[in-house]
């Protein structure tokens, strides 16, 4: 195979992809109600934003907050999925990574889509008050808008939704960041309210329930994402090269373009199967960050 431009990673094992066959487009989700907060945020979420640097996350917490992880390898026979063979690999870089970064770490394996469900929502109802932020990484089959257990499939704002702001309050202002393989829904926002101290008075002001949500999707809407069944999946491999090379020196946002450029050079599949062979990703990161994130240097 000739190479391409730019360095490319040999690996050893073959790639594979996240997804059970090629997949017809789904119809487009028609728009949910949304709710609205009526009461206001706890003062104590005041401290996210006052006394510090207007455009930047305060990291100003005992802890970094919880990092889960939920790696789903085996699925049941019924949905004639293949085991995700390297994934382990992933949930352990990502293990490694994160712990080095300062989370404390949650890992789930071969999750149901109702076990993971039931995971979201228990963690979204622990008390983050004395974290700066939520992680959660999401390994496994996925299609768009979805994102599989072992039994079936899952939309995956059913996953994300514990977490918005007028469900998880303790996490309201932080930054909420989700690294999946899968694609995007979306609900109507009708905003919740966070406090904000000033000199003069303290005031409240509405931000959408939504904000401070980070979605860094493996792969482009509609595209496959590639697994190495020795190495692990192309993203993950770079994701956890790029946060523990920047952190501390880099923003997030930074960061993760440096991911979109690792993945986009320097891979390139070699698979058995006729016509997967000589294929490219892109990485599709989604920001509703409302500020600058930097990972506290170790």
């Amino acid at each position: 195979m000739a190479e391409p431009h730019g360095t490319r990673d040999v690996q050893s094992g073959g790639d594979t992809v996240d997804a059970l066959k090629f997949f017809a487009k789904s119809p487009n989700a028609k728009p949910k109600g949304s709710s609205r907060a009526a009461e206001e945020m706890d003062s104590a979420l005041s401290s996210n934003t006052a006394g510090s640097d207007p455009y930047r996350y305060n990291m100003d917490y005992p802890c970094m907050g919880t990092c889960l992880i939920i790696n789903n390898k085996n699925f049941h026979r019924s949905t004639g999925m293949s085991a995700r063979n390297g994934t382990d690999v992933d949930a352990a870089d990502a293990v490694k990574t994160f712990h080095k970064l300062g989370y404390k770490i949650n890992v789930a394996n071969d999750q149901t889509t109702e076990q993971m469900k039931q995971l979201l929502c228990t963690v979204s109802k622990e008390d983050h008050s004395d974290s700066a932020s939520f992680a959660c990484v999401l390994l496994s089959h996925g299609d768009e808008g979805v994102i599989y257990g072992t039994d079936g499939c899952e939309k995956l704002e059913e996953l994300t939704k514990y977490f918005k702001g007028d469900r998880c309050r303790s996490l309201v202002g932080k930054p909420k960041l989700f690294f999946i393989q899968a694609c995007r829904g979306s609900d109507l926002d009708g905003g919740s309210l966070i406090e904000a101290d000033s000199v003069d008075a303290q005031t409240s002001e509405r931000i959408p329930v939504e904000a401070d949500f980070l979605y860094a999707y493996s792969t482009a809407p509609g595209y496959y994402s590639w697994r190495n069944t020795q190495n692990g999946s192309w993203f993950m491999q770079s994701l956890c090269e790029m946060l523990l090379r920047f952190n501390g020196e880099l923003e997030l946002m930074q960061i993760m373009t440096r991911v979109n450029g690792k993945v986009a050079l320097s891979f390139e599949s070699a698979s058995n199967l006729p016509g997967y062979s000589g294929k490219k990703q892109i990485p599709c990161i989604v920001s509703m960050l409302t500020k600058d994130f930097y990972f506290p240097k170790n």
